[in-house]
């Protein structure tokens, strides 16, 4: 699990757009859940004003309910604090928070938690994404399942067909 802000276009009202202080930037912020492959389980827009444990808040109970069997999660130091233990209070989740090493210097991959930000930079490739253009957030949300949906289309159709071969008989 985490979270991306993005820069809003002058069409997204005021209401639904906010600031994000730590990354100075005006407009959304998308909240992703994906499985251990990068493939997107749930997603919540909200202004970037809302902190990624808000919007876990939020996210997280549409998730536990409709994937049932969702364990574990993983998430960065911005989901640390309460929501740990409201996790496996309400949801039954263990929630570990992966954090950086403090000698670690520059870029350095982080398990687990490159698996999501490599699903943001899936995202990217799509150009409507890369800026918030939309009204309304739940339009926003059902374009960034769009384009998980084509990813997942591409990758099916460019895996080489296999038929069965019934036996002679």
């Amino acid at each position: 699990m985490d979270s991306q802000s993005v820069k809003a276009d002058a069409t997204v009202t005021f209401g639904s757009r906010g600031f994000d202080a730590g990354k100075k930037i005006n407009g959304r912020k998308r909240h992703l859940l994906t499985d251990t492959l990068g493939l997107l389980l749930a997603v919540l827009a909200t202004p970037a004003s809302v902190t990624d444990r808000d919007g876990a808040r939020s996210l997280l109970p549409a998730a536990a309910g409709r994937f049932r069997q969702l364990a574990r999660v993983w998430a960065d130091g911005g989901y640390t604090g309460h929501l740990t233990d409201w996790t496996s209070q309400h949801f039954g989740l263990v929630l570990d928070i992966v954090r950086r090493s403090e000698d670690v210097r520059g870029f350095h991959p982080l398990p687990r938690r490159w698996v999501v930000e490599r699903s943001f930079a899936w995202f990217l490739r799509s150009r409507r994404l890369v800026r918030d253009y939309e009204r309304r957030t739940d339009t926003s949300e059902a374009v960034i399942r769009w384009s998980m949906i084509a990813l997942m289309n591409r990758r099916l159709a460019a895996q080489p067909h296999q038929c069965a071969v019934l036996p002679a008989g």
